[in-house]
């Protein structure tokens, strides 16, 4: 047999969502290498480009323009996404340590996470505009509304800084700006031509100017300087110069004197070969520069070359940073000041010329071609740690014991006193307390590149069938198949997937007592998982006319999961609909007997439609469902009408032909989200109508922010209302 396509064999790992690290995506995307595997881990599903951040306040651009949508960048470049926030970094064991999962294990890594604001005073009264996605929501809160601070103070007085004074000014009439800077002299690296007409553009735009003011503290109402002067102000925005976080020198990395990570002109690290580092958090101790998004973007290509390369063992290119940097700074109304060294030019055409040059970028990203499949040949420098082409069936396919030990002792599995015999053992043996014992099993393959992520909606998509029941799940045994791979990376992705379904377990009570792993051509897993039940529980047959219908959570999982396969869902919207698998039905399933649910199902595979046919013919009963009040997650309907959907879309609707339909065509996006097949769904109950909007009211108290009464069981019909 031979294999699609050439099995990983290194894990490169893109720390930060930066200028350098998205273009090492792209390159990637463009020229995939066989046996090297991407992965992105960033803190912000969309990357803001900083050079285009003035442009946005003042209006000329909108949010999309000024972003990087680093999912769909990532499914371009094969690459894995994953949407956290790193905390610490262990170099020499190859780890990147977060505070709320597990580490990651890496091969090569590329940090591109920017430095921290300088220097201020924590306050809510001051907001630093670096990291760009942290102040983005700042700034709408402060227009919210109409209350917008009318006298504002910007720390630093920068190219950075005097464009966003600028354009402050250009946009809200109702502000009046200070800009206040340590130097005596504005922007003194500039042409002195360009320093005058800057000068007058802050003179004509009314933003006051404050040279030679050190900041010495910030409390609500008034910055003050170090020689007594002092400037009132609503609010304050810090736009100096970054500095470096504390985690690279306490890693052990070796850094500047700045703290910032040190590196040679191959952006990699002096001390650790397979580290690099590119933009602000960078230092080039050969070639020292300003920090500058200018630097970063250049450095993109290098960076992507010399990570290939180190992977695959062949000689680093250099990167050869330019003396003088051209900053181009937009003044607000269609104009712009360009300087260079002691060149400098104004007028409206370069202010069209910045336009184009950071257009183009940005279009490098979001206009994202079709690429061929690449065929499986590896490097020289990759073929000794491969897995044999030919793969072994049957028990053959299981994964090595040295690495399912150490998976196991790295997972740190402990039974509680119900599991007499556990992991370990040929079977698990549970004691079974008096009543009745409620099992089930479902998995799936993977959905979502995020194995840890996985792990856990795994484990809330088998759960659920317990808690649909009103059962109290104890035990799970797992059966977890991960692809081929060179043995490390194996062993990481099953620790990371099986860390994800333990952890929920153990947030449940629920004791993993064994399972299986096994080897096969794409990451899955399924869990068998048991309890006590009192009593039948609740069951699918147990609604009753009268009743009101209740759902947990919203639909659309499958559109939009559809969609990130297609790159085309938006970073936010799947980000949030993993946040809405990654929830559990415990609470709910509580919350609905409660209140006097007697019949109940989880909503996954079959869609809304096809579980609440399968409820009203166990039942005998009809609905009458109000589509309109049917939650559905931010995107899923776009994608729906744009045509892409499940493979299990078109089966789904069959269920359709069940329904009296009126108010819409059932080709209608809002008829057809009702199909969509589900994964992790919440809870469908039938509720007393007395107590339907009090259950409701719990339900969202607890959580489940998008619960609602979405229709009413009928003595029989099935009726479809949009």
């Amino acid at each position: 047999m031979t294999p699609a396509s050439a099995p990983p064999v290194r894990d490169i790992v893109l720390l930060g969502g930066g200028h350098a690290n998205v273009q090492v995506l792209k390159a990637f995307g463009m020229r995939p290498e066989p046996g090297l595997r991407l992965s992105i881990v960033a803190r912000e599903p969309h990357s803001p480009y900083s050079g285009m951040l003035p442009g946005f306040v003042a209006g000329w651009y909108g949010w999309d323009d000024i972003h990087i949508d680093l999912a769909r960048l990532a499914a371009f470049a094969g690459a894995r996404f994953i949407a956290a926030h790193a905390t610490a970094l262990d170099p020499n064991e190859q780890r990147i340590e977060f505070a709320d999962r597990p580490p990651l294990r890496y091969d090569v890594l590329a940090l591109n996470t920017g430095g921290v604001p300088g220097e201020q005073f924590a306050s809510d009264f001051v907001t630093p505009v670096k990291p760009i996605g942290r102040f983005l929501p700042v700034w709408r809160r402060l227009l919210a509304d109409g209350s917008a601070p009318r006298r504002l103070a910007i720390v630093g007085a920068g190219p950075g800084g005097v464009e966003l004074a600028l354009a402050i000014a250009h946009r809200y009439a109702g502000i009046h700006c200070t800009l206040v800077d340590a130097s005596p002299l504005l922007l003194p690296a500039f042409a002195g031509g360009a320093r005058k007409r800057l000068l007058r553009e802050l003179r004509s735009a009314g933003v006051e100017l404050q040279t030679g003011f050190q900041v010495l503290d910030a409390t609500d109402g008034r910055i003050a300087a170090a020689d007594g002067r002092a400037v009132e102000a609503d609010h304050v925005l810090w736009v100096t110069g970054v500095e470096a976080p504390t985690w690279p020198s306490a890693s052990g990395l070796a850094t500047d004197a700045a703290g910032f990570v040190a590196v040679h002109p191959t952006l990699q690290s002096t001390s650790h070969g397979d580290v690099f580092a590119a933009g602000d958090i960078a230092a080039d101790v050969h070639q020292p520069r300003p920090k500058s998004g200018v630097y970063a973007v250049r450095q993109g290509p290098v960076l992507a070359a010399n990570l290939r390369r180190f992977a695959i063992g062949r000689k680093l290119r250099v990167f050869r940073a330019q003396r003088k940097a051209l900053a181009i700074v937009g003044v607000g109304h269609a104009s712009a000041v360009a300087n260079r060294g002691r060149w400098h030019a104004a007028g409206s055409w370069v202010w069209r010329w910045k336009q184009g040059l950071d257009r183009r970028f940005m279009a490098r990203f979001a206009d994202l071609p079709e690429m061929p499949v690449p065929k499986p040949s590896l490097a020289l420098g990759l073929r000794d740690d491969a897995p044999e082409a030919m793969r072994c069936g049957g028990c053959g396919a299981k994964l090595g014991a040295d690495v399912l030990e150490r998976v196991l002792r790295r997972l740190g599995v402990q039974s509680s006193p119900a599991t007499v015999r556990g992991i370990g053992d040929d079977a698990a043996v549970v004691k079974v307390a008096t009543g009745n014992l409620v099992v089930s099993c479902d998995g799936f393959r993977a959905m979502i590149d995020d194995p840890y992520r996985f792990g856990r909606i795994s484990a809330h998509h088998a759960l659920n069938d317990i808690f649909a029941m009103a059962g109290k799940p104890t035990f799970a045994l797992a059966l977890a198949t991960v692809p081929a791979m060179a043995d490390a990376m194996m062993e990481e992705d099953l620790f990371q997937m099986m860390s994800g379904a333990l952890a929920v377990f153990r947030d449940h009570d629920v004791d993993l007592i064994g399972g299986h792993s096994a080897e096969g051509a794409e990451t899955s897993i399924a869990f068998t998982v048991g309890g006590g039940l009192e009593g039948a529980g609740l069951i699918k047959g147990g609604l009753a006319a009268g009743q009101q219908l209740v759902l947990t959570k919203p639909v659309g999982t499958g559109a939009l999961l559809a969609g990130a396969m297609r790159a085309r869902t938006r970073a936010e919207n799947l980000l949030a609909a993993i946040r809405a698998m990654d929830t559990s039905n415990a609470a709910a399933a509580e919350v609905l007997s409660q209140h006097g649910a007697t019949g109940c199902t989880d909503v996954t595979g079959f869609g809304l439609l096809g579980h609440l046919t399968e409820m009203t013919r166990a039942a005998g009963v009809g609905v009458r469902l109000r589509g309109e009040r049917v939650p559905h997650l931010e995107g899923a309907l776009e994608m729906i009408a744009g045509g892409v959907v499940s493979s299990l879309q078109n089966n789904n609707e069959l269920a359709l032909a069940d329904f009296t339909l009126r108010g819409a065509a059932p080709n209608a996006p809002a008829v057809r989200i009702l199909a969509d097949p589900q994964t992790a769904g919440g809870l469908l109950a039938g509720i007393p109508a007395d107590n339907a909007e009090p259950c409701v009211h719990e339900l969202r108290a607890c959580g489940y922010g998008q619960a609602t009464v979405i229709g009413e069981v009928t003595r029989d019909g099935l009726e479809l209302t949009i």
